[in-house]
């Protein structure tokens, strides 16, 4: 039924001009408003559609994109410099950047978390 079907995710923000100047200025991804809404065009044609819920809006309690890099340390030194910081989770084994080296013990690639204004958790991980 679905096989032919343009399929898409989405996630809800409190704020749509606050998530909006984020997504496009800050991290420098295609953001594109229609019908109140914003798609954000990712590499590879893939769209995310994000929904104001405004004071209703409760952050995603889980990762809603990942962002493979090339360069982990960089990409988290960019973020940092953007003013954007890199969350700590307690048994993470987390460095001093906030870099989970899980590569480097065998348990999956180098990630490191961070939100964006409403809460919600992203991330960036070694590709």
């Amino acid at each position: 039924m679905f096989e032919s079907s343009h399929a898409y995710s989405g996630f809800s923000v409190d704020d749509l001009a606050v998530a909006k100047t984020f997504y496009s200025d800050t991290l420098g991804l295609n953001v594109t408003e229609q019908h109140g809404m914003l798609n954000i065009t990712l590499a590879g044609g893939g769209v995310i559609l994000v929904y104001p819920k405004g004071p209703a809006h409760e952050p995603a309690s889980y990762t809603i994109l990942n962002f493979p890099v090339g360069d982990i340390d960089a990409a988290v030194d960019e973020l940092i410099d953007k003013g954007i910081s890199i969350e700590h989770y307690e048994n993470s084994y987390q460095d001093e950047k906030g870099i989970a080296r899980g590569k480097a013990a065998g348990q999956g690639p180098d990630i490191a978390w961070f939100k964006d204004p409403a809460g919600n958790i992203l991330s960036v991980l070694s590709e």
